[in-house]
């Protein structure tokens, strides 16, 4: 693995992560009020967007990590409007 690709590697754990303890906390407190549907919305397309973009470039970090992103956010988005 070069520079660049422990970079990208490093960016994808650190972004991909990043949601886990906020669906922690909902999945313990079942609470979501303070939580924006929209922008989880908007991030789900995003990352959904950058998986497409992965495939089309063939580059299987941005696939990896951006589908897992997408997954975490929409578990999120599913939370949110089964406990509002």
């Amino acid at each position: 693995m070069d520079l660049t690709e422990i970079i990208g590697f490093l960016a994808g754990v650190l972004t991909t992560i990043a949601s886990i303890p906020q669906i922690i906390k909902v999945v313990k407190t079942k609470k979501v009020e303070d939580i924006s549907a929209k922008m989880f919305f908007v991030l789900s397309s995003g990352v959904t967007l950058w998986m497409i973009y992965g495939m089309m470039k063939m580059d299987c970090l941005i696939i990896i990590f951006n589908g897992i992103c997408a997954l975490l956010h929409g578990t999120m988005l599913v939370m949110i409007f089964k406990y509002k």
